[in-house]
Formats: structure tokens, sequence, C-alpha cells
């Protein structure tokens, strides 16, 4: 995929004051994505929503400028480095440093430790752990100021596998510890790596595993305070 082709979909007005550095969701989708957009466009951010479907990802951004909130979307499939790189690379041109990258995309399938689809667990690592790294190291050159964020969406899954979501199991555990390593690398720096772990159904019922309420945990991490800061909160 060319540039061209995993540019702004929805453009914002570049005369525009940009209070603050933009954040940037990789994985945008109608629920937790577009909350956690959301939230952080309220705060004052403009957005760059990342996803593989362009007419979704149009579509939640729409959904933000109806609201007078400034965002941009971007097509990308988390499983192909060369072309997140590229949507990443043009949301900071468009939107200039960032703030705060989130990466909440994750390939949820049904398979097993032993289901002999090869093919199928290259691409779910790819989407939930190569997907991350290539993300993170894209965006960690262009921070400035004194506050950044690096923030991931975790599960449960990463400490209580399934044998029926074993790819995604793995996947998460392996996000998760990738997150504790950068977070170590990172320890002198003004970047704040940390994961949201999730136990539990989003927007199931419990008001505290709704999409607002997890959303609200992202922002709160970005804004901690570097003596105040954690690398993983789990939400339950």
């Amino acid at each position: 995929m060319t540039s061209r082709q995993a540019q702004r979909e929805t453009r914002v007005d570049k005369g525009e004051a940009v209070a603050k550095g933009a954040v940037i969701v990789v994985g945008a989708g109608p629920g937790l994505g577009l909350a956690i957009a959301r939230v952080f466009a309220q705060a004052g951010h403009p957005v760059a929503l990342i996803a593989r479907r362009k007419e979704r990802v149009q579509a939640l951004v729409g959904d933000l400028v109806s609201y007078g909130m400034p965002a941009l979307a971007y097509q990308a499939d988390a499983s192909e480095p060369g072309n997140l790189r590229v949507a990443i690379t043009d949301a900071i041109a468009d939107l200039g440093a960032p703030a705060s990258l989130v990466y909440n995309a994750a390939l949820l399938r049904r398979d097993s430790p032993t289901d002999g689809d090869d093919g199928g667990w290259v691409t779910a690592m790819a989407v939930d752990v190569l997907g991350a790294k290539v993300a993170a190291e894209t965006v960690l050159p262009s921070f400035e100021g004194e506050r950044q964020s690096l923030l991931f969406t975790g599960g449960a899954l990463a400490t209580r596998p399934s044998p029926s979501f074993a790819s995604l199991s793995v996947g998460k555990a392996a996000l998760r510890a990738y997150v504790q390593a950068l977070s170590v690398q990172l320890v002198d720096s003004p970047v704040h790596a940390a994961i949201v772990t999730i136990d539990g159904t989003v927007d199931g019922g419990l008001p505290q595993l709704s999409s607002v309420a997890i959303a609200k945990a992202y922002l709160q991490l970005h804004e901690a305070e570097p003596g105040t800061r954690v690398n993983e909160v789990i939400v339950r």
C-alpha cells in the first residue's frame, strides 16, 4: 500500500490552533477505540484513528467531527508493518508531534494450541505483538515536551490463558511482557509506557467495564505525574 492509499480520509483545518499534542489510536473500532478517542479529544487532544476498514474508520471520525472534535482517519492493517508505519507517519505529518500512542489492535479468533494453522498464528502475532512494537518505535522519535505516553490494551488472557483463544492468550502475554520491558527501557525518559489490562467483557453490563470508564483509565495514565506512574492498570 502506498502513502497515498494509507493517507488521511478526513481533514483537520491546519489553521486551527492545537493546544495539546495529538493522540494516535491504532485499532479504532466503534466500542473502546472510539471511546478512547473521544475521551482524549474532550481533553483537548486532536486524534488520529487508524483501522483496517476504510468505511468504518471514516464513520468513527465523522462521529467525532460532528461534535466539534478534531480528528483524522487513516486506513492501515496492523498485521502489515510497512502499511502501519506509513499511516502513523502520515498522522504525525498532519497533526504534528504526538502526545500519546494507544495501541488497541488485536486479532480475536477461536483457535487451539495445536490447531495446525500456522498462517493464522503468524497473522495473530503480527497484530497482537509485532504491530505494537512497530507502532511504538515509529512514534517514539517524534515525541516532544515533558509528557508523552505509549499505552496498550491488554487482557486477562495474559495471565489466565484459554485453550479456545490460544493465539490471543499468547499474544496478550507477549504484549504484557513487551510493555514491561519497554517501561524499563524508558524509565529515565519523559515517556510513560503502560498497559491497561481488561479483566472482563467490555460493555457487558458492569459500569466499570463500560467503554467510557475504561477509556478514562488511558487518559489517567497519560496525565499521571512521573512519581505516580505505573506500567499496568487492571480494570475489572
